[in-house]
């Protein structure tokens, strides 16, 4: 747990954070709302990061980001994107494999079904109407598959989780 309250470790979630802040700002105009990019950041942040940073970085990240520039749904993004990005650091973390990213690929294809059901409900609730939510649906799991499969890459592909793993080793053994 001390990890978790290093200057490293604070560091790197509100820089987590600020790029989901960032990607929630923006996104690519579909029918029926903006196609956006922080799910890779949430699974990227998730994969690396312990599950209560994870949140931090997903929830609370994903809030701020609504907060900011489209509040309506922004405790639909608190809960919905806070949990998944839980739910995928837990499986990266404690589920272990023959592979080191088969916990890592568990994890993201469970948040992929917690965010496309999350931000289905949420939209039919606050919207009133289903069919709104219905119409965003492959747009949503578009947008799950998209940060699912980047953030995999990313992390094991292009050696970014190699990255945090040894930046953080001397750190483990001095605390």
């Amino acid at each position: 747990m001390k990890n978790t309250l290093s200057v490293k470790n604070l560091t790197l979630t509100a820089m987590f954070m600020a790029l989901n802040i960032a990607l929630s700002s923006f996104g690519v105009p579909v029918p029926g709302g903006h196609f956006y990019l922080n799910d890779i950041v949430i699974c990227t942040a998730a994969i690396l990061l312990d599950p209560f940073s994870a949140f931090l970085v997903g929830g609370v990240g994903a809030f701020l980001g609504d907060l900011f520039f489209y509040p309506l749904p922004m405790f639909v993004s608190l809960a919905t994107h806070g949990l998944q990005a839980i739910v995928i650091s837990l499986c990266a973390h404690k589920l272990k494999m023959k592979q080191e990213k088969t916990g890592a690929i568990i994890g993201v294809a469970i948040g992929a079904v917690i965010m496309v059901v999350g931000y289905s409900l949420g939209r039919a609730f606050i919207y009133s109407t289903p069919e709104y939510a219905i119409l965003k649906l492959p747009y949503q799991i578009l947008q799950a598959a998209v940060g699912a499969i980047v953030s995999v890459i990313l992390c094991y592909q292009c050696k970014i989780r190699t990255l945090y793993l040894n930046s953080f080793a001397g750190q483990a053994k001095q605390a």
